[in-house]
């Protein structure tokens, strides 16, 4: 029955699968009485538009069939028990009404309060209920498969359901994007979008401002592969990423003042292009006639700009980039308008489906992982040999997707090889590696679009 947002599916106790079953016998064993419901949010693979979601560029991914599972119980007392089915993750508790996130040591609980926070914020609850929540996650964490915002997404969907409240997916997906940024990481709301808006079957253009999404019928004849390369990169816990979202701020003013336009109030690459009246290609050519490649020392910006080193740190600069002098904005402007003509191509080909659509959609792929590697400096030396691996072995595109910087490689393979495909890949990259071969399982897999997140309860 698909009642409210979420579409909350009931389950006869005899129909739970496997893995609830399980989850709910582990509940039982930990907290004593069993679990209410359970809410569970996919992680997603992008298949194109990397680092242009929080510029405000339509993107592409699809929701993947690991997720995160949480098993809930709502409770008299105003305290949230939180416990791991991964023994490495330690149990946690806390009052709902004194939520503290810590944003220098990001751990596993602290995702978990943000999408509590968030909801709770939302709805101004004075008199928030307690939970008992156990949770079990199939996303390899720190892959760039959104395990962080899965989780988020979760404890949303959680709160959200335990508190009686209801919403739409939209509104959801926009409370969750925000409520991320209290662990510090500057997202633009790819990740959460995805996890509540996919369908099963087909990958989404999602777009921003407002919110909404579009199916994008992949072509028959390919599936996506994800490969791990088994390097960790936790975007909270780096500067990388809040850097690049800063650079691309600073672009987005140094373009604006150029062009005569307000570029106090201008946050955003997309906003340039919007208020000029322009499309992608003249954007890039804009690019070069204004930015040069050479890196912009701090000095430079506020010469640029006509203001002072106090007002770019205190009205511009985040609290975290107090300390960063150099920045490369032409490069970061480059890749981030490319990167979202890529985008409205990859979707074109899709909805026109031309009979060399597999090669057209494999260039955009290879063409998007140059741009990330040489443009937006997010690869690594180990991604950039599993996408040469992947191309070796008869990928027809390959590239890194997620924040970059370790991670996964998305690679489009004829369905026909796919098997040779995966035992080749396995060998180069895997086999040769003890740490590798230990997580090859885990690490090597095709995907299928899968669905958006769901609340389960027992009939």
């Amino acid at each position: 029955i698909e009642t409210f947002c979420a579409n909350i599916v009931l389950l006869n106790v005899s129909n739970l699968p496997f893995r609830l079953q399980k989850l709910k016998e582990l509940f039982i064993a930990k907290f004593g009485s069993a679990p209410k419901f359970y809410a569970r949010a996919p992680g997603r693979v992008n298949l194109i538009g990397e680092h242009i979601d929080y510029c405000g560029y339509a993107v592409l991914p699809m929701a993947i069939e690991q997720d995160i599972l949480i098993a809930a119980e709502p409770v008299q007392t105003q305290v949230v028990q939180l416990a791991n089915t991964n023994s490495s993750y330690l149990d946690f508790s806390t009052s709902v009404n004194n939520i503290q996130i810590n944003k220098t040591k990001p751990q596993w609980h602290n995702y978990f309060l943000c999408g509590l926070k968030g909801i709770q914020e939302h709805f101004g609850l004075n008199n928030p209920t307690g939970m008992n929540c156990l949770l079990d996650g199939t996303i390899p964490p720190s892959s760039g498969l959104s395990s962080s915002s899965a989780l988020v997404c979760c404890a949303g969907l959680v709160t959200l359901r335990a508190n009686g409240k209801t919403l739409s997916k939209v509104e959801l997906a926009e409370i969750c994007t925000k409520s991320e940024r209290y662990i510090g990481t500057e997202g633009g709301g790819m990740d959460q979008s995805i996890s509540f808006l996919a369908e099963e079957g087909t990958a989404k253009l999602i777009e921003f401002s407002p919110l909404r999404a579009t199916d994008v019928r992949l072509p028959s004849g390919a599936t996506f592969v994800i490969a791990n390369s088994c390097v960790e990169m936790n975007k909270a816990a780096t500067s990388h990423y809040n850097i690049r979202v800063m650079e691309c701020r600073l672009a987005t003013k140094l373009l604006s003042k150029s062009k005569g336009l307000e570029w106090r109030k201008m946050l955003r690459l997309h906003d340039v292009q919007t208020k000029l009246g322009v499309s992608l290609e003249e954007m890039l050519t804009i690019v070069e006639e204004v930015l040069h490649p050479e890196p912009y020392s701090t000095e430079e910006i506020c010469k640029c700009l006509g203001i002072s080193p106090e007002e770019l740190r205190s009205q511009i600069l985040t609290q975290n980039m107090q300390d960063v002098s150099t920045f490369k904005l032409y490069q970061r402007a480059k890749h981030v308008y490319s990167e979202a003509a890529r985008v409205l191509q990859f979707q074109k080909i899709c909805s026109e489906a031309p009979a060399n659509a597999l090669q057209l959609l494999g260039e955009l792929m290879k063409q998007s992982h140059i741009s990330c590697r040489e443009m937006y400096e997010c690869s690594c030396p180990e991604l950039d040999r599993l996408v040469d691996i992947c191309l070796q072995f008869g990928a027809i595109g390959s590239r890194l997707t997620g924040a970059g910087w370790g991670g996964c490689t998305v690679s489009m393979v004829p369905t026909d090889k796919l098997n040779t495909f995966l035992k080749n890949v396995k060998k180069a990259y895997y086999q040769m590696d003890g740490q590798r071969l230990a997580v090859e399982n885990n690490s090597l897999f095709a995907t299928k679009p899968g669905r958006g997140a769901l609340v389960f309860v027992e009939a």
